[in-house]
């Protein structure tokens, strides 16, 4: 035979108190490290700046690694007779240019 567990009935009041405690605990916390915010703009402002450089490099390394393989494809496809090696040698050219374009305007933008 099976033994049916009963479950007992728990106040509404504990129930409140048992959720809201940690949510309390989290408020209180961050009211302590509370700090001032244009500190910490400025300097994710000037983290941001300082990496922008490397960012930069990755993203031209990127667009050359891309152009080596845009161009592998549209040879392969021209080699083999394909009808849409005008619309994929675009698409890949295309996309190397949009990421050079992307980094300059982010220069001028940001003036970095």
């Amino acid at each position: 035979m099976r033994k049916i567990k009963i479950i007992r009935k728990v106040p509404i009041t504990k129930v409140i108190l048992w959720l809201s405690t940690p949510a309390m605990l989290l408020i209180v916390s961050v009211r302590m490290y509370g700090q001032d915010a244009n500190a910490g703009i400025n300097d994710a402002n000037t983290k941001v700046r300082s990496y922008f450089a490397s960012g930069a490099n990755l993203m031209y390394a990127v667009g050359a690694i891309l152009g080596l393989i845009g161009a592998i494809k549209v040879y392969q496809k021209w080699n083999a007779g394909d009808p849409d090696t005008g619309k994929v040698a675009a698409a890949w050219f295309g996309s190397c240019v949009f990421l050079v374009v992307v980094v300059t305007v982010i220069k001028a933008f940001f003036a970095i």
